[in-house]
């Protein structure tokens, strides 16, 4: 497995990033319908081509698997291939985040409760709570910073 930090971001990219943002979120985001999360993705390209910094993680086939985006300390997005998870690869992305870009807070889903999980794990805690996200639909987000 190999990080990178992408300047380019070409189509071609965009489109396997996608498959990975898909795959993630059927798996993990159950809590949203098909309807949602196809709703959701439309947004989602627009979103990796404008993110300041955006990180991925490549399989022994330089095939991404996994990625995310930061802007100033805060982690925007962290995304793995649904047959990926498990694997350590969501641990060490952020660790390089922390690392180098300073990572210090992010933003989850409530109902994403192995999410919560993770980054509870990974030494993040909650301190602040809101009822909807940041489009106004009625899924909670849970604001973490990292503990010092």
């Amino acid at each position: 497995m190999k990080i990178i930090e992408v300047k380019d971001r070409p189509a071609s990219l965009i489109k396997q990033l996608l498959a990975v943002w898909e795959s993630s979120v059927r798996a993990t985001h159950l809590f949203l319908s098909n309807d949602e999360i196809e709703s959701i993705k439309k947004y989602v390209p627009q979103a990796l081509k404008e993110i300041p910094f955006l990180i991925i993680i490549e399989n022994e086939k330089q095939i991404p698997v996994g990625f995310m985006g930061i802007a100033k300390q805060h982690l925007e997005m962290l995304f793995l291939s649904h047959e990926e998870r498990g694997e350590g690869l969501g641990k060490e992305l952020l660790k390089y985040g922390i690392e180098k870009y300073s990572v210090s807070d992010l933003a989850v889903n409530e109902q994403n409760s192995l999410a919560k999980g993770f980054y509870e794990h990974m030494g993040f805690r909650v301190y602040k709570r809101t009822e909807c996200d940041e489009q106004g639909n009625p899924y909670p987000l849970l604001y973490m910073r990292l503990d010092s």
